[in-house]
């Protein structure tokens, strides 16, 4: 597939549900979450949102409000940096074990042979999440992943509603860019190349989760190595 099939358009993986490279270094992997592990990522997200150090929306420096709301493990961010007391100023709730089990194995599906050419791939080390929580009419902004100090990979986790993820470039927040669908259960791993593109979610699709899950809205969890 060329560059030319990629940019400007909708891409969606729903059409063939099969692994997909949409640029170089971001793999996504639809459906690799099965049902019992969703169930319980979000069993587990709803604990992690309760306070202290809960969910919590974020005001950005020109005053506005996000739309998403968040919880930090391991770290809490905030526009922009990181700290170890959240919001309310509580400590930050630690970040899983469990979870970062899943995302070393995340990237070794994700890059098999490859992780050598992508740095921090072999012996990722995992040590903060970034749960988001996406209401109907959520969205979030082009933005880049730059506040960690290392090119490790990101890890995303898609749980509940579709969304329409854009993939964006390195250097701009215009075009070229890829809009992918992420439906629960996706895996999208993001680094090498693209570990610093700039990337968001332009809507999420409302009534498309599983019901079983008992999830309004769209649940992301985002797991990265800090380097701090």
């Amino acid at each position: 597939m060329t560059q030319g099939e990629f940019f400007g358009g909708l891409f969606d993986p729903a059409s063939a549900r099969g692994r997909s490279e949409p640029a170089p270094g971001a793999v996504l992997v639809p459906g690799w979450l099965d049902a019992e592990t969703q169930l319980g990522l979000v069993a587990a997200c709803r604990e992690w949102s309760r306070p202290p150090a809960g969910l919590h929306s974020v005001r950005m420096p020109t005053g506005g409000m996000m739309s998403v709301r968040m919880v930090g493990l391991g770290l809490h961010w905030y526009p922009y940096g990181y700290s170890r007391t959240a919001e309310d100023g509580a400590p930050v709730k630690p970040f899983p074990s469990g979870l970062a089990r899943l995302a070393r194995r995340a990237v070794a599906d994700a890059y098999g042979e490859a992780a050598a050419d992508i740095p921090g791939a072999v012996g990722y080390e995992p040590d903060i999440a970034i749960v988001n929580h996406y209401p109907h009419g959520a969205k979030m902004g082009l933005h880049q992943d730059r506040d960690e100090r290392t090119d490790a990979p990101v890890v995303s986790l898609s749980l509940g509603d579709t969304c329409v993820f854009r993939l964006g470039n390195t250097e701009t927040r215009t075009r070229p860019w890829t809009d992918l669908e992420l439906h629960g259960g996706d895996l999208l791993v993001f680094g090498g190349p693209a570990r610093f593109a700039y990337h968001g979610v332009v809507r999420t699709l409302p009534g498309t989760a599983d019901p079983e899950l008992g999830l309004t809205g769209r649940l992301n969890i985002t797991v990265r190595q800090s380097g701090l």
